[in-house]
């Protein structure tokens, strides 16, 4: 009975194995083999585009906030499109026809962001 369930899940279990061992392997071999003179510039603190100069807590502009608002609408849009995509065979002409609506109302959005300057940056 243990014989069988390890022979079902021995390939899982070697592919497990080999994946830890080769992660672990390139982790090391980066450690070992990398330059140790970091750049100053790689190590000077990055905050959202500005150069440090002030205190931290200083306000940041708002569009640095619009922008990632922005990526995550559209970024969940092409989420939506691939379940969409895999199950179109079974969904039929209405589901693309809901569909197109869908991305029809993303696409006004998109142009009236565009058309109020919303990506443009000075």
């Amino acid at each position: 009975m243990v014989a069988e369930l390890l022979k079902d899940y021995f390939p899982i279990i070697l592919f497990l194995v080999i994946a830890l061992g080769l992660s672990c392997g390139f982790i090391i071999l980066n450690y070992l083999l990398s330059p140790k003179n970091p750049d100053p510039e790689k190590l000077s603190a990055y905050e959202c585009g500005f150069d440090p100069f002030n205190d931290s807590r200083m306000e940041f502009d708002v569009r640095f906030y619009l922008v990632a608002i922005l990526f995550i609408i559209f970024d969940l849009e092409i989420a939506f499109l691939f379940p969409w995509a895999i199950s179109l065979g079974k969904i039929g002409v209405y589901g693309f026809i809901s569909m197109m609506i869908f991305l029809a109302i993303l696409t006004v959005g998109f142009i009236y962001e565009w058309k109020k300057g919303a990506l443009d940056w000075e």
